[in-house]
């Protein structure tokens, strides 16, 4: 055999036994929730990797590239490998074996990409924003509000292939609903795709929710006696993680209206009405921010305006205690200028006198200044 040969030879086994270690962490990790922060027990990207036919889980999977080529020999099932955070090292293998195109892997390893639909070859390439609802005892300038990760997913006739980002969003409470429901998971890979766009916008409904009832509070306490006296920071800070959100869900209407639409050739027609109705949820949540963002910004209005009432208030009571106490100031400057000859200096009721009528006048613009609502 030529040198040339040799190497390819050599090539080759390398990659295999590149996927076939993916595939031997995939079978000895044990099942966990990747929802903290550690990307996995073992050190890699792999979170699972699960061979199915007929819409039932095959126990006993071989490693990802026998299951591959099992698949494909029978024409039937599909493979499904999740993946958690993969390096380029990690993802070039698996890149290689299911045919991905360059563009898509640099995207899905990269991440911070917006929501995406896009098509190569028989590959479709869908990018979600997953949202995460943080909890909070109280409300500050400085609070966060929503997280945001991404899940990318690659279908192809054969196979799935989700790459998740962030610390939240979870795929495996998905994967054991999908598995205790056979007939649809037998319809394919797009009945995995559909679910994991399923769960990606109900997890926006439950967000906005969650986010409804922090901008009522804000409401509440703009509207309340003090509301003059809020801090306007946490309104500010309510509309940046508004705008964190709409920036996760306004982008997906068009990709999902193409998966609910448009022929695709790894889409079956009768999951394409599975999507319509995930379309209706979208546009649920689409409005329902669109509506806070209104309803923020009437807000924030409504107290720049109570602010600017309330420093009215404010002048006008300066303003009439210092009409107020003018009376004697001006009476007190001019008894205190050194003349000889000067009114009731030498009465005996002079400075009674004085004193009662700076007083008498005194009360009498207090009773005015309060009557007119200055006071």
């Amino acid at each position: 055999m030529s040198m040339a040969g040799n190497l390819r030879k050599v090539t080759g086994l390398s990659r295999v036994g590149g996927l076939r270690r993916v595939a031997r962490l995939a079978r000895r990790r044990p099942r966990v929730d990747l929802s903290h922060p550690a990307r996995s027990p073992l050190g890699s990207s792999v979170v699972n990797c699960v061979m199915y036919q007929d819409g039932e889980r095959v126990p006993e999977c071989a490693d990802l590239v026998d299951a591959v080529r099992l698949v494909r020999k029978r024409g039937d099932g599909f493979v499904w490998l999740g993946l958690h955070e993969p390096t380029d090292a990690e993802f070039a293998d698996i890149a290689e074996l299911f045919d991905l195109h360059p563009l898509a892997v640099e995207n899905a390893v990269e991440a911070h990409q917006r929501p995406k639909l896009e098509h190569y070859g028989n590959t479709l390439f869908a990018v979600f924003k997953t949202v995460c609802y943080v909890e909070h005892e109280q409300l500050t300038a400085t609070s966060e509000v929503v997280d945001t990760g991404e899940i990318m997913v690659f279908v192809g006739e054969d196979f799935v292939i989700t790459v998740r980002h962030g610390r939240h969003g979870s795929l495996g409470p998905l994967r054991e609903e999908l598995e205790s429901d056979p007939r649809q998971l037998a319809k394919g890979p797009a009945a995995v795709l559909h679910a994991i766009a399923d769960h990606v916008v109900d997890e926006y409904l439950s967000v906005t929710d969650a986010v409804q009832a922090d901008i009522d509070q804000v409401e509440t306490e703009v509207f309340s006696e003090n509301g003059a006296r809020l801090d306007p920071g946490r309104i500010y800070q309510m509309k940046r993680e508004l705008l964190e959100l709409k920036r996760a869900v306004v982008p997906l209407g068009r990709p999902v209206e193409d998966l609910a639409t448009r022929p695709i050739r790894v889409v079956d027609p009768e999951i394409q009405a599975y999507f319509r109705d995930v379309l209706d949820h979208l546009i649920r949540a689409k409005e329902q921010i669109a509506a806070f963002d209104e309803l923020l910004n009437s807000i924030l209005q409504a107290h720049l305006a109570q602010v600017t009432v309330a420093q009215n208030e404010d002048m006008r009571k300066i303003t009439a205690w210092a009409a107020v106490i003018a009376v004697p100031t001006m009476v007190c400057g001019v008894y205190g200028m050194n003349f000889d000859h000067m009114p009731e200096l030498r009465w005996r009721f002079g400075y009674p006198l004085i004193m009662t009528l700076m007083a008498g006048i005194c009360v009498a613009l207090y009773r005015g200044f309060r009557r007119n609502g200055w006071l």
